[in-house]
């Protein structure tokens, strides 16, 4: 992007129309890169001088344009005999005492100066003030580029200017998925829906939120890279322009590419958050599986893309979860509001430190704040609520007495058999069985291992009995019976009474 004051704009009938440059435009942008392709390796006050002889012969705005945006790809070093910073405290402590006032007292200071740093009053007098931007060097202009693609990203970067006063942006183009998913790696603010039979983005402007404008809108600008790619796009943006709200209207028929060379480095795409939530939820032993960017999600007109989807493992039910960076408390409460009509189910994560979080009730279980991170308990806390209604109905359809043929089967395998989860069998009655531990396990079984069992048995040999009538749970049936396990150190255990 370019600075504000390098917008070049036509009001011209109302409107608001950044004003392009052509290959006409080409001479002048070579003398730009001639300017400083020349200056290499001298200080960058006379790089200044001789781009502002420039601006005086041309467009000082253009001149300047093309001059930020050549700067930010170019390098500059500080050279100096003797590390600046500590060269003027020698000579300012060497000038202390009697002050410096005439050209011979300066000479005595630096003398002085050089004598502490081991150097000469010449190296000291060229390195005091050599970290100061006007004396930084221009140690590489940028080579890679030519006054054609300069002239690709200055009209790039002056629409991203333009689109920084945006309070709602509306975009159509051919390629709806690969905008959405810079969109939300952008953590920008958008709805998708159809109209007149395609899908079109709008987007909520830097100029409609409250706070973190600059932020937003930096990153909001860098999206007309990904829309400028398409083949076929049109873009409507409404401008406040000092209080008045313009139109402007771009598309695939204006000068805008994404060069190859960009000197204004992408956004680092913060997906953190999102991989960092992923990789803790999915460490979790839950009946819940996850999915990262489940297909689009349609309810009525409106269109989204969800970060994740949560499907429960014992019934159909699928709960979406959406990471919001930026937020307003209308758009959190349009987003939940859009599913309301369906099936469907939808979380939203709210990050407090990048929007307005004073201003949203979290009553809503569906709305989950965060700062940071998103913390893995409150998502499963808001999944509980799906989960307790699930295994209710799960509950409600089986009998109220369930007696397997098995002599004993843990309660997982049982809940496998009738597709339900372990919280909706455990309500149940068994009355062929005894409930030990996690096992359902018959009387008759036990009376057997009773007789089996007894004081002063090897711990191995009691636990393969146990094993033997398909029991797992050693501890339980042991306790039940009124043994305990008398531990020897390394060599084991044997049965003794509790």
């Amino acid at each position: 992007m370019l600075t504000k004051d390098l917008l070049r704009v036509s009001r011209a009938g109302g409107g608001y129309r950044p004003q392009f440059v052509g290959p006409e435009r080409e001479a002048l942008a070579g003398q730009v890169l001639g300017v400083f392709e020349a200056h290499v390796d001298e200080p960058r006050a006379e790089l200044d001088a001789a781009l502002e002889a420039l601006e005086a012969e041309s467009e000082f705005k253009l001149v300047r344009g093309f001059a930020k945006l050549l700067e930010r790809e170019s390098e500059f070093e500080v050279r100096s005999p003797l590390p600046p910073a500590r060269t003027r405290r020698a000579a300012f402590r060497a000038a202390e005492p009697e002050g410096v006032v005439t050209a011979a007292e300066r000479r005595d200071a630096l003398t002085e100066a050089a004598d502490s740093l081991g150097s000469d009053p010449d190296s000291v007098a060229a390195s005091l003030y050599a970290d100061r931007p006007e004396r930084e060097i221009l140690a590489a202009a940028p080579e890679r580029w030519t006054p054609s693609e300069l002239l690709a990203q200055y009209n790039l970067s002056l629409a991203q200017t333009a689109l920084f006063d945006a309070t709602e942006v509306i975009v159509r183009t051919d390629d709806p998925r690969a905008l959405v998913t810079a969109v939300k790696r952008l953590g920008l603010l958008y709805e998708m829906y159809w109209a007149d039979g395609e899908q079109v983005v709008e987007l909520t402007g830097p100029d409609a939120l409250f706070r973190s404008t600059r932020r937003y809108g930096t990153r909001f600008a860098r999206l007309l890279r990904s829309v400028v790619r398409a083949r076929e796009w049109e873009l409507e943006a409404t401008i406040d322009d000092r209080g008045t709200e313009r139109t402007m209207r771009l598309s695939d028929t204006d000068p805008l590419r994404a060069p190859d060379a960009d000197p204004v480095a992408e956004v680092s795409y913060d997906s953190g958050v999102e991989r960092e939530f992923a990789a803790r939820f999915e460490a979790l032993d839950l009946d819940w599986t996850l999915e990262r960017e489940p297909a689009f999600l349609e309810a009525g007109d409106a269109i989204m893309i969800p970060d994740f989807a949560f499907d429960y493992e014992h019934a159909d039910c699928r709960v979406y979860f959406e990471v919001m960076g930026f937020w307003t408390p209308a758009y959190v409460e349009k987003k939940l509001a859009q599913l309301e009509d369906t099936d469907e189910r939808l979380l939203v994560a709210v990050d407090e430190s990048l929007g307005v979080g004073e201003e949203i009730e979290t009553r809503d279980h569906r709305a989950i704040p965060y700062s940071g991170s998103v913390r893995v308990k409150d998502v499963v806390d808001a999944l509980e609520t799906y989960e307790t209604n699930l295994v209710a109905a799960a509950a409600a359809e089986l009998p109220a007495e369930i007696a397997p043929e098995d002599d004993a089967v843990t309660l997982a395998a049982l809940a496998d058999r009738f597709g339900v989860s372990e919280d909706a069998i455990e309500g149940k009655r068994f009355p062929e069985h005894e409930l030990l531990g996690r096992t359902l396990v018959r009387p008759s079984v036990l009376a057997a291992l009773d007789d089996e069992l007894g004081v002063g048995m090897s711990f191995s040999d009691a636990e393969a009995a146990i094993k033997q009538d398909g029991i797992d749970d050693v501890s339980a049936v042991l306790s039940r019976l009124g043994y305990r396990v008398a531990w020897e150190g390394l060599s084991g255990g044997t049965i003794a009474e509790k």
